[in-house]
C-alpha cells in the first residue's frame, strides 16, 4: 500500500488504524483492529464471518478509502468459476484479429480480459474483497487456495502470474456453509458480532468491573 513496505499503510500502531477507519465512519473494536493490523503486517488474508448486515463488506471499503488504494470486489455466487473471477478471453477481438490476418498469438495478454483476482495481482497495494465466499462451491474454494497461499495464479496459455506487491485481502462469509480448513489455515480470522451484541458485552464487562457497594 502507498507509503509502507510492511503493507500496514501509514499506521504504525493498532490505535492509528482504528483512528483511520473511524475517519471513514467505520468503528472497529480492539479485537478486529488487532487482527486486521496483523493481517496487513503479515501479508495474510483476513477472513471475517458474521450475520448479514454486521459490516463485513464495509470493512474492506473503509480500508481502501483510508489508504487511498483501489478496491477490487469479487462477489461470489453459486456457480462462479475461474472465468468470472480470474480471466477470460476477448473472443470477438480474437475473431477480428484472425479475419484481419494478424500474426500475433491469439492467447496473449492483448486479448486477456482481467477479472478481479487478476486485477488485484496487477495493481500494487490494492484492497481485494472476496465477498460471501460461502455462496461459492467447493471447487471454486479449492481454486482460491493457490491465490491465497502465494498471491499467484496459473494461466495455462501464459504461465504463472505473481503479484509484485500482494494485495490486502478480506474474505467474507455469512456462514451459510462451513468453509474448508485448508482455506481457513491460509487466513487470519475474526467473527463480527451485531452492534447490539458488542454493546451488551461491553456493558457486561463494565458491570463486572464496577466496585460492589455495600
Amino acid at each position: 500500500m502507498p507509503g509502507s513496505d510492511s503493507q500496514t499503510g501509514p499506521w504504525e500502531t493498532i490505535e492509528a488504524l482504528q483512528t483511520a477507519l473511524a475517519g471513514e465512519r467505520y468503528l472497529v473494536d480492539e479485537g478486529l483492529a488487532t487482527v486486521l493490523f496483523l493481517a496487513l503486517r503479515l501479508r495474510k488474508p483476513l477472513l471475517v464471518e458474521g450475520e448479514p448486515g454486521v459490516g463485513k463488506t464495509e470493512l474492506a471499503k473503509a480500508l481502501a478509502a483510508a489508504t487511498g488504494a483501489p478496491l477490487l470486489r469479487l462477489q461470489c455466487y453459486e456457480g462462479i468459476d475461474v472465468h468470472h473471477a480470474l480471466y477470460d478471453w476477448d473472443y470477438p477481438r480474437q475473431l477480428l484479429h484472425l479475419r484481419a490476418g494478424g500474426d500475433e498469438a491469439l492467447y496473449s495478454e492483448r486479448f486477456l480480459l482481467r477479472r478481479p483476482l487478476l486485477e488485484a495481482l496487477d495493481q500494487p497495494g490494492a484492497v481485494l474483497l472476496i465477498d460471501e465466499l460461502d455462496r461459492a462451491d467447493d471447487e471454486f474454494e479449492a481454486f482460491l487456495l493457490e491465490f491465497l497461499s502465494d498471491f499467484q495464479v496459473t494461466i495455462p496459455e501464459i504461465g504463472v502470474v505473481r503479484a509484485e506487491e500482494p494485495p490486502a485481502v478480506i474474505v467474507t462469509s455469512n456462514r451459510t456453509r462451513e468453509l474448508h480448513d485448508a482455506l481457513r489455515r491460509r487466513c487470519l480470522y475474526h467473527w463480527i458480532d451485531r452492534p447490539e451484541q458488542r454493546a451488551d458485552a461491553r456493558l457486561h464487562v463494565e458491570d463486572h468491573n464496577s466496585p460492589v457497594s455495600s
